[in-house]
């Protein structure tokens, strides 16, 4: 279970999941985490699932350019 937690922003996947980037702390260490949240009563209450990813803060910077090449890809296409 997390120490501490700031969402960053909430995506929208469906009416019940929606993916949830946050930075975590966890035994006095943060993280970035992206998971999936799921609702089972018209989102009153969104609970994690065990779907997701935690990145290192020294893996963020190879991940913004991973994300950045994804969108240079994604806007050639269109």
């Amino acid at each position: 279970m997390a120490d501490s937690s700031k969402l960053l922003v909430a995506i929208d996947r469906s009416e019940r999941e929606k993916l949830h980037v946050a930075i975590n702390e966890y035994k006095g260490r943060s993280y970035l985490d992206l998971r999936i949240f799921y609702t089972t009563d018209n989102g009153e209450t969104w609970r994690p699932t065990q779907k997701g990813v935690t990145c290192a803060p020294e893996h963020l910077e190879t991940l913004r350019d991973a994300v950045e090449e994804a969108m240079k890809e994604f806007m050639a296409i269109e």
